[in-house]
């Protein structure tokens, strides 16, 4: 439950807060009282909550005009702060809205209990100023009939908590308005104290909120029901309990078994003495103790003591309400004058509460002064002012009176005001002003603080005038100063304005390596928060070289706030770099100061990436540094490898490498790899560089083997060798050839090409020397180690016979076709160089007809097309002055041959013809090897073979038909083949008929159409994935039927994937590589228009398994 209020106006000052002293008769309602109307919400001035449910009262000021945070207090009735029982049950809450500047206070009584039903006030101040507000709070029993709850009168205003005074007010108007539903506690405290020892009497009194256990045991003691004891020393025992009014007379009397007896009285356990007061009376068996004028002292618990034997009773004395029989006057005054309040109440020494407004006034304040005079009661204020006007209570146990003060201000007249100053430090300031009154004294104040006189501050008053003199004047001596006459509505105001020269001061930790130098990390943010002193404030500028900076906002921006100038970088970049001025002017002076930015960042990437050098599986790598560090030292680079067409790279070194020289190894011979380098600072990894231009790894070859002498002459020397071994990765280019003379250690290079065949001849060698020769085979790599004789070759011709080496194959016939290409290679030796001829027939060969190329170790005779004309005896004569050696090779050039000749029939028989034929004229130059025998029916005149590669020149036509006539022709044939033209025979063979004759059988159409069968059904499949596979079947049907291919019901049509055939009926579905997605039910439909047929499979394909392994 949440109560707000906004503020109301003033309500009448007639109007005062309850007190203890509130009769039945006295109906005045608590009411706020505004001050000086700092409340703009106010609670309400009642406020109701029923038991168990939550209160939240809420109260608000405006800080707007206010100098400084104002106090709040809520208080429950004139004096208990509830600030100190912040708890579970009551909560306390500020909030403060920096936009309206209100502040915004809350009191939550969570689960109200009765006990906190009663007067309440909100009371807050600032400074001099304060405002209240007064409401009370009433808690109703939830459905429960209105009962007195006696517990309760013995419970503080703020029941439950540990401390307070009785609120007599509250019991008062509780017992006036009977509406209150007073809830019956739910724990019986009576019940409690009357089965507790007496030493937990003050743990209950504390747990259940009872503060007049005093009271409260008294009256157990009425409520206790005691068992009579039978008691040897008393017939009568006192009465349970006495009651007396002030100032009357009392007898507490009983009765002993022995009237000789002695007896004591005993006061609160003390004994008492008899005297004018008590007076001790014994009468037979009565004992008396008689008390005159009682007063509350005598309010006590009495005994009286018969021996070991005791009796006990307790007296209450009533003290009569003390009322006010001279009431309270208004008083009008001016300020300064005395100002006495005087009342009159019925008996000496009462107790009488001063208040103004709502706030109690004590004795000892300084302000206030109340003086007692018999049965009067004197307020005095010494010098009113105007804060003093407003309503001034007395208050008693049985009166209350009240009178207003107004208080009017002094007129005064300022002859000569205040003028600002502005002063330099360490001048003198004075601040002067003139008033009409020469006894009017009053107080300086700076920004709304007083002033106080010290060394530097002196303050004097003359006459009329008043000196405010501030020596060695200090920044902080600027502000604005007042002189305000006391008891005048009055201020007069000048501002000291201090000339102070602008100064800046900057922190030079942090980010500062250096004296004014600021190193940032590129990407990071600069702020550089530089204080400013000076009065009046300075004007600040910051400038790059001569750019003034001016921006508010933006990536680079200047900030301006109190005492500071905020210099502001959002992401650093390079181009932010260099010197930075802050130049700060006031009327008093200048200053400058400079900056030097420094941004670092990770280093530009390396450049110029390349290879040097590469080996069998490394290769050598340099680059250049970056040509911008990052603005901090290198600390080494990373290297990444991959290979060419890759995109994954692998990392060379983990560790950071210095130098700018890398081997790369463990690399793959043949492969071809690039690189890319990242430079390192302590900022971090620059970007990759550029990728180098792709290289790899290679190495030569081994070195040529088997090198040997192939010839000698007196200038040259014919060398042979053979590949090497080991080519690699990298390939064989060709090979060098170097020499040198015996002993010395210069090597020629023969050859300035490189040579590509494994031989060389070796040329403008000096007739005789000794000469070493060695070659090296050449690659990409470089040159291979070289291979070397065993001893050096000595330059002279050497004499050998002539001799030719006649292959195998020409030392017989050399056969070959019209046509065809003859190269014959006739090798030879010999030295020196011998002379080669050639002959045909003895005769020499015309060079027009066959072509003859010699060398020195070979002659090649070149026909490019043979004829027949070519065919002959060749015969090559080798000489060398006067030795020769011949050698004889027979060329037959062959053609087909022509026709047989005189082919005839010579004899019919039966079936049967004999033919007869002569060899042809032209046998092609070779061995007729056979004959092809045709035969022709005269009437068709369609060509049969009867024979073929018939050896003979005869043979027997068989298996004729009877009733025809046949013609022949024969084909000549040899090592080229059949003859061009056959040779037909001259006459025919006619096959005369018999007399047998052939009886036809009656022709029966036969009807074919028929429905479409599948005679071969499809077969289930279980096929591995990958594997092309195929599913076939058979079927018969006519008129054709058309076929039609559906997997899981679906046409296949014409996917690549499958290859559909018909052969025949045999129908063949072929599926490539097929896929787990393949599987399902293959179906084969078969169309025409008789009828359908359909046939189907169930095709599983499934991943091949791997083996396990053993």
């Amino acid at each position: 439950m949440i109560f707000i209020c906004p503020a109301e106006p003033q309500p009448d000052k007639d109007d005062a807060p309850p007190t203890d002293g509130d009769s039945e008769a006295d109906g005045d309602e608590p009411s706020s009282t505004e001050l000086t109307g700092l409340f703009i919400e106010k609670p309400p001035e009642s406020l109701s909550v029923v038991a168990g449910m939550d209160l939240t009262i809420i109260a608000r000021v405006d800080s707007t005009n206010l100098s400084r945070k104002p106090t709040m207090k809520w208080l429950k009735g004139k004096w208990l702060d509830l600030g100190s029982k912040a708890g579970k049950h009551m909560q306390f809450k500020e909030t403060y809205d920096r936009n309206t500047k209100i502040y915004t206070y809350e009191m939550k009584i969570i689960k109200a209990k009765p006990g906190d039903t009663g007067g309440y006030r909100c009371e807050v101040t600032v400074k001099d100023k304060c405002d209240s507000s007064t409401f009370e709070i009433t808690v109703d029993a939830a459905q429960q009939e209105a009962q007195t709850d006696i517990l309760s009168a013995f419970k503080r205003a703020d029941a439950g908590e540990d401390d307070g005074n009785l609120d007599f007010s509250a019991l008062l108007k509780a017992a006036k308005k009977k509406k209150r539903v007073i809830e019956v506690p739910e724990i019986d405290v009576w019940e409690l104290l009357k089965s507790a020892h007496p030493s937990e009497y003050e743990k209950i009194a504390f747990e259940y909120g009872i503060t007049d256990l005093r009271g409260m045991l008294k009256r157990l003691k009425k409520m206790k029901v005691v068992e009579p004891k039978h008691s040897e020393a008393f017939l009568k025992r006192l009465d349970s309990c006495y009651s007396v009014e002030k100032g009357k007379k009392i007898v507490l009397r009983c009765e002993v078994v022995d009237p000789d007896v002695p007896v004591k009285w005993l006061k609160n356990g003390q004994e008492i003495k008899p005297s004018a007061k008590y007076i001790m009376e014994a009468s037979g068996n009565v004992r008396t103790l008689t008390i005159n004028k009682a007063t509350l002292a005598d309010d006590a618990a009495y005994e009286c003591v018969v021996g070991e034997d005791k009796c006990f009773t307790e007296v209450f004395v009533k003290e009569p309400p003390v009322t006010i029989t001279k009431l309270m006057d208004d008083y009008h005054v001016v300020v300064g004058e005395r100002v006495e309040f005087e009342i009159e109440v019925s008996e000496e020494g009462a107790h009488v509460m001063w208040f103004f407004e709502d706030i109690e006034l004590q004795k000892d304040s300084t302000k206030y002064r109340i003086k007692k005079d018999g049965r009067k009661h004197i307020l005095i204020i010494q010098e009113a002012t105007l804060n003093d006007i407003g309503m001034y209570h007395a208050w008693t146990n049985g009166g209350h009176t009240k009178g207003e003060l107004e208080v009017e201000e002094k007129q005064l007249e300022v002859l000569q005001d205040i003028a600002d100053l502005t002063v330099r430090a360490t001048d003198q300031a004075m601040f002067k002003c003139e008033v009409s009154d020469d006894k009017v004294t009053g107080k300086w104040f700076k920004d709304g603080v007083e002033v106080l006189p010290s060394e530097r501050i002196k303050m004097t008053h003359i006459g009329r005038f008043h000196r405010l003199l501030i020596d060695d004047v200090k920044p902080e001596d600027a502000g604005d100063y007042s002189f305000i006459p006391d008891g005048y509505a009055l201020s007069i105001s000048a501002k000291l304005n201090f000339l102070d020269p602008p100064k800046i001061h900057l922190d030079t930790t942090g980010n500062m390596v250096s004296q004014n130098t600021i190193i940032v990390v590129a990407g990071n943010k600069l702020r550089l928060d530089v204080e400013i002193t000076g009065e009046p404030a300075p004007t600040v500028v910051w400038s790059k070289g001569d750019k003034i900076i001016t921006e508010t906002e933006g990536r680079v921006r200047v900030e301006a706030r109190k005492d500071l100038s905020c210099f502001v970088i959002e992401g650093a970049e390079r181009e932010d770099e260099g010197n930075y001025t802050i130049c700060v002017t006031n009327p008093a002076g200048e200053d400058k100061a400079m900056l030097f930015v420094k941004i670092v960042d990770v280093p530009d990437p390396p450049e110029n990436i390349r290879c040097t050098s590469v080996g069998e599986d490394c290769a050598s790598m340099i680059w250049d540094a970056p040509v911008f560090d990052g603005g901090a030292p290198l600390k080494g680079y990373l290297m990444e490898r991959k290979k060419k067409g890759s995109s994954r790279w692998t990392k060379l070194n983990f560790d950071v490498y210095e130098s700018t020289t890398y081997e790369a190894k463990r690399m793959i011979e043949g492969v071809m790899y690039e690189m890319r380098v990242f430079a390192i600072n302590s900022i971090g990894m620059s970007q990759p560089s550029l990728t180098s231009k792709p290289f790899m790894p290679i190495a030569p070859t081994s070195e040529p083997i088997r090198l040997n002498v192939h010839d000698v002459t007196d200038s040259s020397c014919t060398l042979k060798w053979l590949a090497p071994e080991k080519i690699g990765a990298g390939g064989l280019d060709g090979y060098v050839i170097e020499y040198c003379k015996e002993g010395d250690t210069e090597w020629v290079v023969a050859n300035q090409e490189i040579c590509e065949r494994q031989g060389y001849v070796v040329r403008g060698l000096p007739v005789g020397e000794k000469i070493d020769f060695r070659v090296v085979a050449v690659n990409i790599a470089g040159r291979s180690p070289p291979a070397r004789m065993g001893q050096p070759v000595t330059i002279r011709e050497i004499m050998e016979y002539p001799k030719i080496r006649l292959p195998r194959e020409l030392r017989t016939k050399y056969i070959r076709k019209v046509g065809e290409k003859i190269n014959l290679t006739i090798p030879f030796q010999g030295k020196p160089r011998p002379v080669a001829t050639w002959y045909k027939d003895g005769e020499p060969i015309d060079p027009k007809m066959v072509n003859i190329r010699n060398s020195n170790v070979d002659s090649i005779l070149f026909i490019r097309a043979a004829e027949r004309e070519h065919s002959g005896t060749y015969e090559l004569v080798l000489k060398i002055e006067n030795m020769e050696d011949r050698a004889t090779i027979v060329i037959r050039i062959v053609d087909k041959p022509g026709p047989p000749l005189n082919l005839k029939v010579t004899e019919v028989w039966g079936f049967n013809a004999a033919l007869e034929w002569d060899p042809p004229k032209d046998d092609g130059n070779c061995e007729i090897t056979g004959y092809t025998i045709q035969k022709a029916d005269m009437k068709t005149k369609v060509w049969y073979t009867v024979y073929e590669h018939n050896r003979r020149p005869n043979c027997t036509a068989s298996d004729l038909i009877m009733g025809n006539e046949y013609m022949f022709r024969v084909y000549s044939e040899n090592l080229c083949g059949l003859s061009e033209e056959p040779r037909i025979s001259k006459n025919t063979a006619v096959i005369a008929k018999t007399d047998l004759e052939h009886k036809r059988n009656p022709y029966k159409e036969k009807e074919v159409t028929c429905v479409p069968k599948f005679t071969q059904p499809l077969v289930d499949r279980s096929v591995v994935a990958g594997y092309s596979t195929a599913i076939s079947c058979a079927v018969k049907g006519f008129p054709k039927p058309k076929i039609v291919w559906m997997k899981n019901k679906m046409i296949i049509g014409q996917d690549p994937k499958f290859l559909m055939r018909n052969y025949q009926g045999v129908l063949t579905l072929n599926i490539r590589k097929p896929g787990t997605f393949d599987s399902g039910k293959y179906s084969c439909k078969a169309v025409n228009e008789l009828g359908t047929d359909e046939v189907e499979c169930k095709l599983d394909v499934h991943m091949a398994t791997e083996p396990e392994k053993k």
